[in-house]
């Protein structure tokens, strides 16, 4: 047996005492991503095999942020699950397009290819141009990324094939220019979005948002932390606004599924139905923003 097949066996061993012990749920994770973390864990932690993380996780409760400081590094890419995005050209973009401006925030915006995405597909449905989009993350380095909207050119045949996956309607190259090493969004992609920093577990609402888009995030929060933030993008939302979450997540581990009509279950889109003692005009995160306008 080579050395990556014990490894991937270690791998398998160290996810499932993670999911039995604390409820996080890896396993659906990209493998080649989630093990060269568990690598870079094993080098911070000076431990020679995967297998010795587990009794530290067992038995050592501050090992767990470690560990999961390493793990929850966003796994992002442009037009990740493509279907999701052909859905909400389908089922989202017609409401949209009813208002004469449109906010949509994007709650864990990681790297930021999300935010992309979502300006592409907003351009090719003709209301970019009235349209401002709110990018926040925990992490300063992921925002900063994000901001920067540079990717390794290794990446484009990802990029590309989810991209016409999705729906697309032109050539990719006409919102990014790519060389031998890197990929960089096109500028005029950033001039309506606005990077901030935003903690969901501590920070206020964003007001009147007609989408909402938090995409592989809470899997990471316990069931009275996602509550918590099911009120928020209920609060955040205007009236039959959207909300669109991970294909892994639901709103059925809390009463939130009551604040919210389904779109699409299979692609986990949902809509606000009534508002419950909403103020309108809350916070709007002041510091730390970058606005491209």
């Amino acid at each position: 047996m080579t050395r990556e097949e014990i490894q991937d066996i270690e791998i398998q061993l160290l996810l499932e005492a993670l999911r039995l012990r604390y409820g996080y749920d890896f396993r659906n994770y990209v493998a080649t991503s989630l093990r060269r973390r568990i690598l870079q864990c094993l080098a911070v932690c000076h431990l020679t095999h995967i297998s010795e993380i587990i009794p530290r996780l067992l038995h050592e409760g501050l090992f767990l942020e470690r560990l999961l400081g390493v793990l929850t590094v966003s796994v992002t890419s442009l037009f990740r699950d493509p279907p999701v995005f052909l859905a909400l050209r389908e089922l989202t973009v017609p409401m949209l397009k009813t208002h004469h401006f449109v906010n949509i925030w994007i709650a864990g915006c990681a790297t930021g290819e999300e935010v992309y995405t979502m300006a592409i597909l907003l351009q090719e449905e003709g209301i970019y141009e009235r349209a401002q989009i709110f990018a926040t993350d925990i992490n300063e380095e992921s925002i900063h990324s994000a901001r920067e909207g540079i990717y390794g050119a290794d990446r484009w045949k990802e990029f590309e094939l989810n991209y016409k996956s999705a729906g697309g309607r032109e050539s990719l190259l006409n919102y990014c220019k790519v060389d031998h090493d890197q990929i960089q969004m096109d500028p005029e992609l950033k001039k309506n979005v606005v990077f901030s920093n935003h903690n969901l577990a501590t920070d206020g609402t964003f007001a009147e948002m007609n989408l909402i888009l938090c995409r592989n995030v809470l899997i990471y929060f316990d069931e009275s932390l996602q509550k918590k933030v099911f009120t928020l993008f209920h609060e955040s939302l205007s009236r039959g606004g959207h909300l669109c979450l991970g294909t892994s997540e639901s709103l059925m581990c809390c009463q939130a599924s009551h604040d919210f009509k389904t779109v699409s279950d299979r692609h986990r889109i949902f809509m606000t139905g009534f508002k419950r003692g909403r103020k309108i005009g809350a916070r709007r995160p002041a510091q730390k923003q970058d606005s491209h306008r």
